[in-house]
């Protein structure tokens, strides 16, 4: 497989150099988005290892050990955000390697926008980088402890 964005992510994760690398869990790697829009900060993207293209790629067992991180993924978002629910979406149109993304919803935020999916309520390529070392430490160390908690970070 030629090198996307996933897969170089991917092995960034595995050097241990991902800067926004919240855990290694059964899967693959749990990291906070590139962007972090303000109204939804906490956003992560689960990353599999191995990489293939899609969910339907994997075996039985692999894509039940995805979904299962997956939500326990968002069980720490939801808990280190407190926000009021979870958007998961598994996407690959533009990355066309399998990433699923993990969405903290909020009740402060604009009922307009709360009714639309998280790509079309908000502009992630304008919305603030991603400081794991800065501003959004608080928020890694925070989702990093809820994954431990749980038991799914190794």
């Amino acid at each position: 497989m030629s090198s996307t964005i996933i897969s170089d992510r991917v092995a960034l994760a595995r050097e241990g150099c991902h800067p926004a690398l919240l855990a290694q869990i059964s899967s693959g790697f749990a990291v906070l988005n590139d962007n972090q829009p303000v109204a939804i900060e906490g956003c992560c993207v689960l990353l599999p290892d191995p990489v293939v293209p899609s969910v339907n790629d994997m075996s039985a067992n692999q894509r039940a050990g995805f979904m299962s991180d997956l939500l326990m993924l968002g069980d720490a978002v939801l808990a280190a955000t407190g926000a009021e629910r979870i958007n998961y979406l598994i996407l690959c149109n533009m990355a066309p390697e399998l990433h699923a993304h993990v969405i903290p919803r909020f009740a402060t935020e604009d009922p307009k926008c709360r009714r639309l999916g998280p790509f079309e309520a908000y502009d992630f390529a304008s919305a603030p980088a991603c400081e794991p070392d800065a501003s959004h430490r608080e928020l890694l160390s925070s989702i990093r402890g809820e994954l431990v908690r749980l038991g799914a970070a190794r």
